[in-house]
């Protein structure tokens, strides 16, 4: 009885409140104006299609390319005896770090995860070429083999410069894993092993890559329309 009484209240005040539970699945909250504005308003995580131009990477090829990366890193390093160190670069490449860990863990070998944080980018859309340390690795790297996970090469400027200082810290191996390149906006030619998509010098967002902190959380890879950062 003592379970039920409990329960009964709380089943009460529910009822009493569909406003609320509306507000928190994004819905109105009085039936007419959105409780979150904009957000909202719209279904489904559809707040940014007006934004996006057209899509040039699904969730679905994304999927896939992920796994089909992640076995190849795996034959190529076999023969690693105490495992690989990821190193995943922030922000951009977080979604692709979290779905390449696991992809990578159904085949071997083991890895251990770790962050960094550079930049060369400001508000802007294109590279600055000036790098600078946001957040450094947490441990000693030296003798591992350390697998660079980006979300996307364009300039290479950052990415040399990242490479340079990995290998300055005695890594026994460092090689890059990216899901994402521009070909014709690299300013400085990388050695990039593992690449899942070649793309066009375009602003794109989605899945990490973001514009102003927005749109990572897309689960595609589309083409930002200019008007949206012709704004800022």
């Amino acid at each position: 009885m003592a379970f039920r009484y409990l329960l009964m209240p709380f089943d009460l005040i529910q009822r009493k409140n569909p406003g609320r539970d509306r507000a928190k699945r994004g819905g109105p909250a009085d039936g007419g104006r959105p409780a979150y504005g904009r957000l909202g308003a719209m279904a489904d995580g559809s707040w940014y299609d007006a934004d996006i131009d057209h899509v040039i990477i699904s969730e679905a090829q994304i999927r896939e390319k992920t796994a089909e990366l992640a076995k190849q890193v795996a034959a190529d390093h076999a023969h690693v005896e105490d495992g690989l160190l990821l190193v995943c670069v922030l922000k951009g490449a977080v979604m692709f770090m979290a779905d390449f860990a696991r992809a990578l863990g159904r085949h071997g070998p083991p890895a251990e995860l770790e962050f960094m944080a550079v930049s060369s980018y400001g508000q802007g859309t294109t590279s600055s070429g000036v790098v600078r340390i946001l957040k450094d690795l947490d441990r000693d790297i030296a003798g591992r083999h350390v697998i660079v996970v980006e979300d996307i090469v364009d300039s290479g400027l950052t990415l040399s410069w990242l490479l340079r200082y990995l290998e300055s810290r005695s890594a026994a191996s460092v090689e890059v894993v990216a899901l994402f390149r521009k070909p014709d906006a690299v300013k400085v030619p990388v050695p990039v092993k593992y690449v899942g998509f070649d793309i066009p010098t375009e602003f794109v967002v989605g899945y990490g890559l973001d514009f102003d902190e927005r749109y990572r959380e897309l689960p595609y890879v589309g083409v930002l329309k200019p008007e949206v950062y012709a704004r800022s």
